[in-house]
């Protein structure tokens, strides 16, 4: 676990043209989105069985071990941990580090990029990457799913959830606070086309549509991939 400071240099020299304007913007917005997704889980019944899907799959292999790949403030962490996993988080931002490391204490969440994992080789029984690809540049999800690969072991499991759609939505504003985020909206089939090459194999596809009455609304219709990397 990290205490919350990070190098820069290192971040940037290895990861993608996007990723310090998207620490930066989320370090800005940190308490906000907190408070804001704090309760999200409860209001979304399809997440929690899509998470609850893969805890049961990744505990049939033995390991207990998984990776919340882009944690933000640790509620998605928190939750695989109450489902009998043994999570821990990372982020970008040192923001939310150091908001999760202060929500739940007794996880572990690190500071680190996921075009550069901090992590040895086949770490992991399963991956979370939930909303955390929506920001990562077309030609930065084969380094990203490379690393994926790599901190997993064969037969794990990987859960990916993301907003559907082909375009590209660039934010400057949230609330008053100047940020710069593109968010990425793609189709199951395309990040699933991105995965094969690294051994990582869809096994279910899932789209909902958006929920435009809850406490959550959507503009988007939302999509989950489950992939599983080979045992050879």
């Amino acid at each position: 676990m990290t205490d919350g400071s990070t190098d820069s240099s290192r971040t940037d020299s290895i990861g993608t043209a996007r990723e310090r304007p998207t620490r930066d913007s989320y370090d800005a917005i940190a308490e906000a989105y907190t408070d804001w997704v704090a309760d999200e889980l409860t209001a979304k019944p399809h997440d929690r069985a899509v998470l609850g899907a893969f805890s049961e799959l990744v505990l049939a292999t033995g390991s207990a071990e998984v990776l919340d790949i882009g944690c933000g403030p640790g509620r998605i962490t928190s939750f695989l941990a109450a489902l009998g996993l043994t999570p821990s988080g990372l982020d970008l931002s040192p923001a939310m580090i150091e908001l999760a490391q202060g929500l739940y204490p007794n996880l572990d969440f690190d500071l680190g990029t996921m075009s550069a994992l901090p992590h040895a080789d086949a770490s992991f029984g399963g991956l979370v990457a939930w909303y955390s690809i929506i920001h990562v540049p077309d030609d930065g999800l084969p380094v990203v799913f490379a690393e994926a690969a790599r901190v997993l072991r064969p037969g794990g499991w990987f859960q990916l959830a993301f907003q559907l759609g082909d375009r590209v939505d660039h934010h400057s504003d949230l609330a008053g606070t100047a940020i710069d985020l593109d968010f990425h909206r793609r189709s199951i089939e395309q990040v699933a086309s991105a995965l094969e090459p690294h051994g990582l194999l869809p096994v279910t596809r899932l789209e909902r549509e958006p929920d435009r009455r809850g406490r959550y609304p959507e503009a988007s219709r939302q999509g989950y991939l489950l992939v599983r990397k080979t045992s050879r």
